[in-house]
């Protein structure tokens, strides 16, 4: 008479990853592979889009009479001026009530010529991909908690699957398949490497995207972190409650090119910078400023500025305390520009890896089945 093995811990483990998985699975990969494709989304678009050839001429026009040029397309909500005398100026207007993001517009500051950023089929493309990601392309109220349960599972994925990946001996031979992938071996081993191996060195990456996208899926889950931060996740999105102290006399307002050179001197270096326009009597200037030689493309120092050019807030980001630095990253933690091309590089890899490890992990359950069902014969 067989001897009845014990249910331990990591048979467990393994039920629990095999499970969730293919429970969880098809979700999964929709979720994982529209991610992958949303990595190089700007890049991608950009090979596609039309160049505004800069022509070379000392004069600029005045940034003012450049957005006045471009109220007939509709209300400019801000520009973005780059150092470089080679790059366009990019403006966002708002061309009609449903435009709420705004369109970009290219403009050559030199002559003023204007080039709308092209619409092309990749528009449409991305954005089947984002509200794949997202909602699974369901609506909302949908898809969106589907997403959030689906993730979270795949936290107990990753949790689980490095817990089976560490062998029962602890031991270096025992270790060593396990960082790599047997390439000569049946196409079983290669396929069960494939999710061992692949699985263990994006597992990190993985987890990082899992903790940042739950911030979009639950609000209970994006108070939790601004507790544990001690800090609002998405609280710090442009300057509310700011408003000018001038009585509206056009007299006293500076110009758009003013207001940059302010900007400019205020935050002396090289870099891209971005001004939102006043929207209304009480509007102000907000400022964001990008310093190409930081350490990350995406982080920004930022002022707020009257209309006649008085300082009424500054906030330069290395001063910020770390876990205010921390939750104004969260999306760039989650999408991979943190770290420019490098981490997007890094991203892609991880996320279409991803994608085949609930293809790979039915088939090697698929298989340990047809193999229960040859040893029952």
């Amino acid at each position: 008479m067989k001897k009845k093995r014990k249910y331990t811990f990591r048979k467990f483990m393994n039920d629990v990853h095999l499970w969730l998985g293919l429970g969880s699975g098809i979700v999964l990969f929709l979720v994982c592979f529209s991610g992958t494709m949303l990595v190089f989304e700007k890049e991608i678009k950009a090979l596609f889009a039309e160049d505004l050839k800069i022509k070379n001429k000392e004069e600029i026009i005045e940034i003012g009479d450049l957005v006045e040029n471009l109220k007939s397309r509709g209300e400019v909500l801000g520009v973005s001026i780059s150092n470089k005398e080679t790059d366009p100026y990019e403006f966002r207007v708002k061309t009609s009530p449903e435009d709420r993001r705004g369109t970009i517009f290219f403009v050559d500051p030199h002559t003023g010529d204007t080039l709308k950023a092209p619409e092309s089929s990749l528009d449409g493309f991305f954005m089947s991909m984002f509200r794949l990601h997202r909602w699974l392309l369901l609506d909302t109220a949908i898809g969106r908690p589907i997403v959030g349960v689906a993730t979270i599972i795949f936290f107990f994925l990753a949790v689980s699957g490095i817990i089976i990946w560490f062998p029962k001996k602890w031991k270096w031979r025992n270790f060593k398949p396990g960082f790599k992938i047997k390439f000569s071996a049946k196409w079983k081993r290669i396929n069960h490497d494939l999710h061992n191996t692949l699985g263990f060195y994006s597992c990190i990456f993985l987890v990082v995207m899992i903790l940042t996208g739950l911030c979009w899926s639950f609000e209970w889950y994006r108070d939790a972190g601004s507790q544990v931060l001690g800090t609002k996740v998405f609280g710090n999105r442009g300057s509310p409650g700011i408003e000018s102290q001038l009585d509206f006399d056009p007299s006293e307002e500076l110009t758009v090119a003013e207001i940059y050179k302010v900007a400019s001197k205020e935050l002396n270096y090289n870099g891209i910078t971005s001004i939102s326009l006043p929207s209304s009597k009480k509007g102000v200037f907000q400022i964001r400023k990008y310093d190409e030689s930081n350490w990350s493309p995406v982080v920004s120092d930022q002022l707020v500025l009257d209309r006649n050019g008085e300082m009424l807030q500054k906030e330069i980001f290395k001063e910020k305390p770390l876990n205010v630095q921390v939750a104004s990253l969260i999306k760039p933690l989650h999408t991979g520009e943190i770290f420019g091309m490098f981490s997007k590089v890094l991203y892609f890899i991880s996320c279409l890896i991803a994608t085949s490890l609930p293809v790979t992990g039915t088939i090697i359950w698929l298989n340990k089945m047809k193999k229960k069902k040859v040893s029952s014969k």
